[in-house]
């Protein structure tokens, strides 16, 4: 059970806000106290009332077809309530919620802005008391029991410049992968990070969910916020002009997807954390969802990630990973769960507390410094595919065919193993196997340990490389492998089977 607004393990975003007259070296402090121990209640303000917002009754129907549609949950992102057999529902909410929404069910379009992105959502107008809503929805016409969807980690761009790359490189490769999936339903995620700092660049990247032609949900990442704000709440301003609520849910066939704002604001600096209210409404939203299920949560920062064990650190830093990802876990342990996450511009596959978490590689690579990542996998992003309960998916890196999924060395591009080949196998997770073959005979399964990719390092290294990023440096990943060659062996090609038992193979020369 998730624990009230007052608990001392939760924060409430609203509890930040009561203290946005507090002067700058007191958010400073009020970070350090909750960095060092994120559970703890924060700290009682003298002198600054709570302000109180005013209610609202809000009374509205959902439609499909134009008759009333039953069993639609709608939300004010803390309470949630069922339309009935008619398709109306009411709610008293208050001001200070910003919208109302409704989960858009399975089997059924997601209605769009005029920009493309997903229009699930109503603002709530806090000069009225009373208002009115109407949530019009379509039947898809087709199943989607069979469904995709588009996750873009960190496109992240700072300047026009950088904008058109954008648009001049991955928005194409998006329309292919769309014109390869055929007629399956198709959304797409756009993981946080959308921008680097310069929000006035969204229109741009609206122009491009147009020319993807798919309907895109928004996910806020730290580059995200309005970083004048002297409050978690009002840093949330922009992104919520341009796209609506900072977390809700939606169903495509049998999967439910959740959407979430783990990136906590507190005036100075950011950390991951999921806020008292948005804890309390997903285990409300939860609990309309048949246990067993799989359930697809989508977030910026990543719930815990690895990087901290491969430097050799007890626990991750608080700007990348979820401080109180346990309360997370604990709502999702009934669930198939799957956390999909960006943030750190690498691949990695973290299995924790009965979830999977897949971090995405980046849309813009090392921050548009050049062809890839900085853990050596190509810019790009992922496609995942539901049949039924079943998940499946791949990344697709920009420029590149589907199969293209490693990237293999001759001795010596890893001076710490000068004698042995090395594949960067960028998407592969424990279940994935990785063989190699010299001059065409099977020699085995090559050794996973950690390292760094070998063009990584050529291309990041040293305080004046990526030209373009020069604070860019090689990651030390976990999906590196190693095989030693003995001298004679003319060709080698490594073969890497998935999960879902798909093959790739890349050939390497050597003499």
């Amino acid at each position: 059970m998730i624990e009230s607004d007052e608990s001392p393990r939760m924060l409430n975003r609203r509890t930040f806000l009561r203290t946005g007259t507090l002067a700058a070296t007191g958010w400073a402090a009020l970070a350090d106290r909750l960095l060092a121990a994120p559970y703890d209640p924060l700290p009682k303000h003298p002198g600054i009332a709570p302000t109180v917002a005013s209610p609202v009754r809000i009374q509205g129907i959902v439609r499909a077809g134009g008759r009333g549609l039953g069993r639609v949950a709608v939300s004010d992102g803390l309470q949630v309530v069922d339309s009935d057999s008619d398709g109306r529902f009411e709610m008293v909410t208050s001001a200070d919620r910003g919208f109302v929404w409704a989960r858009i069910p399975a089997g059924h379009q997601v209605p769009t802005n005029p920009s493309g992105t997903a229009g699930f959502y109503r603002p709530i107008d806090p000069s009225r008391s009373e208002m009115s809503v109407a949530f019009d929805l379509e039947p898809l016409g087709v199943s989607d029991e069979r469904h995709a969807v588009l996750l873009l980690g960190d496109i992240q761009t700072e300047t026009e410049e950088e904008m058109g790359w954008f648009h001049e490189r991955s928005v194409p490769d998006l329309q292919g992968s769309v014109r390869d999936l055929g007629d399956v339903p198709l959304v797409g995620i756009a993981d946080g990070d959308i921008m680097f700092d310069h929000l006035e660049l969204y229109p741009e990247y609206e122009r491009a969910v147009q020319r993807i032609g798919v309907p895109f949900f928004q996910v806020i990442g730290n580059h995200d916020l309005d970083t004048e704000s002297p409050t978690d709440e009002a840093s949330t301003d922009t992104f919520s002009r341009h796209f609506g609520p900072r977390y809700y849910s939606f169903d495509r066939g049998a999967v439910h997807y959740v959407v979430l704002d783990d990136v906590f604001w507190h005036g100075s600096g950011y950390l991951g954390y999921l806020d008292a209210d948005a804890l309390a409404w997903l285990q409300a939203d939860l609990s309309r969802v048949e246990p067993g299920a799989p359930v697809v949560v989508a977030t910026h920062i990543p719930a815990v990630g690895s990087y901290h064990a491969r430097v050799g650190r007890a626990s991750p830093e608080a700007s990348v990973a979820i401080m109180n990802r346990e309360a997370l876990y604990r709502l999702l342990e009934p669930f198939r769960a799957h956390i999909l996450t960006g943030h750190t511009h690498e691949l990695e596959h973290v299995f924790e507390s009965g979830t999977h978490e897949h971090v995405a590689g980046a849309i813009c690579g090392a921050w548009w410094s050049g062809p890839i990542c900085h853990d050596g996998a190509p810019n790009g992003y992922c496609v995942y595919e539901a049949a039924g309960e079943e998940i499946s998916w791949r990344y697709k890196s920009t420029g590149f065919a589907a199969t293209h999924q490693m990237r293999i060395y001759a001795p010596g591009a890893d001076p710490g193993a000068p004698d042995e080949i090395v594949a960067n196998v960028w998407d592969a997770d424990p279940e994935w196997t990785v063989r190699w073959f010299a001059d065409g005979e099977p020699r085995g399964l090559m050794a996973r340990r950690p390292g760094r990719d070998p063009l990584s390092v050529e291309l990041h290294s040293g305080d004046d490389l990526p030209a373009h990023r020069p604070w860019v440096e090689p990651r030390i990943t976990n999906h590196m492998f190693y095989a030693p060659v003995e001298p004679g062996v003319a060709e080698v090609r490594v073969e890497a089977t998935d999960r879902f038992g798909r093959v790739y193979s890349e050939f390497l020369r050597l003499s």
